[in-house]
């Protein structure tokens, strides 16, 4: 049987993963209404694409929306 190799990194805090998995917890909540066509589209869309987590896809498509938003209008010095 093979050896497992350690996860642990050597020389790193175990304060800092601490803090770092603490940046990353969502605590925030948004609520979102859909019509009967878009939450069909979704579903329709899931089932198709063996989505798993509508939330991650929701989360993720607003996120790239955004994100993308953010840097098209960047501010500009002239």
């Amino acid at each position: 049987m093979a050896k497992r190799k350690s996860t642990k990194v050597a020389g790193v805090d175990p304060a800092y993963f601490d803090k770092q998995r603490e940046a990353l917890r969502r605590s925030h909540r948004k609520t979102v209404f859909f019509n009967d066509k878009e939450l069909a589209a979704i579903q329709e869309y899931c089932r198709r694409f063996k989505v798993g987590s509508r939330s991650a896809l929701i989360r993720q498509s607003v996120m790239e929306r955004v994100l993308r938003g953010l840097e098209e209008n960047h501010p500009t010095l002239f």
